[in-house]
């Protein structure tokens, strides 16, 4: 199984991902990306000093000089990318996957994300043409000049993420890192602020001793909503891995559906930004395109995925996003639109402060629909589902191929999309009453089941 993936690369050290890789990902991204300079960061896992080390030797080894910022979460890197005017850069890390993983992201000058349809297959294509000529893996004639230098972005990216907000409320909250990287920015962003904080597994630790940096999954949301019940705070969040994906719980420990929060945030950026266009992801609820709207937004659907939803925030000139996997993205400036979980807790600050409304009260108008959340099931031949599933709703009001497959009719709606890694098929429907989003759910779930 190839290492690359649609949006980056990533496989179990060493059996799939070693120092060798490392060192041609580096020769293959720096001639890709032909950049006097590159930003590489990196996360707390075991593997990741030697990794990244393979990895400055292959850049350099290119004539491409490295800025070395460390010990960062990857919004810190996306931002360090455009405000030193890099060409591009790299961040070893594997977010919420296990201990045993580690991997790269890649992104050209600007943050501009580089995925499977932008540039990943070439650099896969580049370290196969490395590994067969080289003699002696990662030995082969290294240039001994080598142009690193050390920078420390860490009090400028609070500037930056504060910048998504104005207001600077006294709350209390419960915030779980999962031992991964988020509190590296934010615990110098916490002393700008007047919270009163009950802090969860701060101390970066990616073999993840208290629970998986998945808060996508709700089981590893139990300690942070166990918190907010406990210390009485106004609301609680938890990090993923590398801290570009943030989710909400309300002051009740009650999880927020990403798309409902999608629609909520959006409120303070069009306040800031009154008018403005916010995309949110094909997956999400009625609620949203109408919670965007109602706030005097222009509201526009997306296809899944970080770099197609950054790609299309820079062609239509958004000013947010937000996906149902908790990616909520910002136009921090002209130059840099990026997906940032430290940037979205400030910006829900924001809205907070300007409602004075508690946050269960705030999306409790939003859940007036009955969703089925995302289910999964394998299926053998997922196109051939989706083709044949489609040809049972031609007669549908609103049939898209966007991505996947999205049905709307006047009173319910669903998406079934295929896996990009293994052969299933994912699910979400909506209804406008619970009786028929269970009536249509189990049919659709039916047919994938026995199309297993």
């Amino acid at each position: 199984m190839s290492i690359f993936k649609a949006y980056d690369i990533r496989g179990v050290v060493p059996d799939q991902l070693g120092p060798e890789d490392a060192y041609r990902i580096g020769r293959a991204t720096a001639r890709f990306l032909a950049a006097p300079e590159l930003v590489i960061g990196r996360d707390a896992r075991s593997s990741s000093p030697a990794l990244v080390e393979a990895l400055v030797r292959g850049v350099t080894r290119e004539g491409v000089g490295v800025v070395d910022i460390g010990m960062v979460a990857t919004p810190m890197l996306y931002f360090a990318v455009d405000r030193l005017g890099t060409g591009g850069g790299v961040m070893l890390t594997a977010s919420h996957n296990p201990p045993e993983y580690n991997g790269f992201k890649i992104c050209r000058e600007n943050a501009i994300p580089i995925g499977e349809a932008s540039g990943l297959k070439e650099i896969e294509s580049e370290c196969l043409k490395l590994a067969a000529s080289e003699t002696a893996p990662g030995r082969d004639g290294e240039a001994s000049a080598r142009r690193i230098r050390q920078v420390d972005v860490v009090s400028e990216y609070v500037e930056h993420a504060l910048s998504v907000g104005e207001g600077r409320p006294s709350f209390r909250v419960a915030i779980d890192c999962g031992n991964g990287m988020a509190s590296v920015g934010l615990s110098p962003l916490l002393d700008r602020l007047d919270l009163e904080v009950e802090r969860l597994y701060f101390e970066p630790d990616c073999t993840f001793p208290n629970h998986p940096a998945d808060p996508l999954k709700v089981e590893n949301l139990a300690d942070v909503r166990e918190a907010v019940r406990r210390s009485g705070a106004d609301f609680g969040v938890g990090f993923d891995g590398d801290a570009d994906r943030a989710i909400f719980v309300d002051e009740h420990g009650e999880p927020i559906p990403c798309d409902l929060m999608t629609g909520l945030l959006a409120r303070s950026q069009l306040r800031r930004h009154p008018g403005g266009r916010v995309l949110y992801d094909l997956r999400s609820s009625w609620a949203t395109r109408e919670e965007i709207e109602g706030a005097g937004g222009v509201a526009q659907m997306c296809r899944v995925g970080h770099s197609f939803v950054k790609a299309s925030m820079r062609e239509s000139g958004a000013i947010f996003a937000g996906e149902l996997s908790g990616h909520f993205y910002f136009r921090f400036s002209p130059t840099l639109v990026a997906d940032d979980g430290i940037a979205a807790f400030v910006a829900l600050l924001d809205v907070l402060a300007g409602e004075k409304r508690s946050l269960s009260e705030l999306i409790a108008p939003l859940r007036r629909y009955a969703t089925s959340g995302e289910i999964s099931r394998c299926v053998s031949d997922p196109q051939a589902l989706i083709a044949a599933v489609e040809a049972e709703h031609r007669g549908a009001p609103e049939v898209s191929k966007m991505d996947g497959l999205l049905v709307r009719y006047q009173d319910w709606w669903f998406s079934l999309r295929p896996s990009n890694t293994e052969p299933l098929l994912r699910l979400n429907l909506e209804a406008r009453t619970e009786e028929k989003m269970v009536r249509e759910r189990d049919r659709l779930l039916a047919r994938m089941d026995g199309a297993s």
